[in-house]
């Protein structure tokens, strides 16, 4: 069976993109922080008939993602999806006007830093075998950027850059890699914004192999 990997793992969209893929016949493997949350969400896609198993790790921590991708290769194969959509609410977003290298830095070092760690480490395997997929998601702020959001727009618009990049470099060698900025308050009320219309997305983004970026806008004007 193949096999998605998703980073960031929780109840909502992350939920429903493994729900999205397992529909497809993917074996799924869920990391975060805590394993106890990471039990509960592979009972939930067992219960549903999916074949999913959680790992902790923290992106903030690269080696503990180093040592999870590890062991999701050797218990349940080659990664043949990596989703990248970690959050950490802890770090707090400060104004275009208030941002500085001291409140900057933990923001690139999670998001930047953790991809790089990540992304990093399933990429050799993928251009081996010559093909594979990595679908990397941020706020919308990332493509248009959200001045109360000054400090994480930066470090998001540079996790794009870097996608888009890799977007041109590998799909030569037959990766296909993905930029998801997403507008949109994730299950706020508006019906394109519940996390299982946004998954579905992602498995068109998949299957058709195509666009570097999609920018997933739903919200009332």
């Amino acid at each position: 069976m193949p096999l998605i990997t998703i980073i960031g793992a929780g109840p909502g969209l992350g939920l429903d993109i493994a729900r999205a893929f397992g529909r497809k016949g993917f074996d799924i493997a869920l990391v975060a922080r805590n394993q106890a949350k990471l039990d509960a969400l592979s009972d939930t896609l067992t219960e549903e008939g999916f074949r999913a198993r959680g790992f902790a790790a923290d992106v903030s921590r690269p080696d503990t993602i180093t040592a999870a991708l590890g062991r999701i290769k050797a218990d349940l194969g080659p990664i043949d999806v990596l989703e990248f959509s970690p959050a950490d609410p802890t770090l707090v977003p400060v104004d275009v006007l208030d941002v500085t290298l001291e409140n900057l830095q933990p923001q690139i070092d999670f998001y930047l830093g953790g991809a790089l760690r990540a992304i990093g480490d399933v990429i050799p395997a993928m251009v081996v075998a010559g093909t594979g997929t990595i679908l990397v998601t941020t706020g919308g702020g990332s493509i248009s950027p959200m001045p109360f959001l000054g400090n994480i727009n930066i470090a998001a618009a540079g996790l794009r850059n870097w996608t888009l990049n890799l977007h041109n470099a590998l799909e030569p060698k037959g990766v296909y890699v993905a930029h998801v900025g997403i507008t949109a308050l994730i299950g706020g009320g508006h019906p394109e914004a519940e996390p299982d219309i946004i998954a579905k997305a992602y498995t068109k983004l998949y299957d058709e192999r195509r666009d570097a970026e999609l920018h997933y806008v739903a919200y009332d004007a």
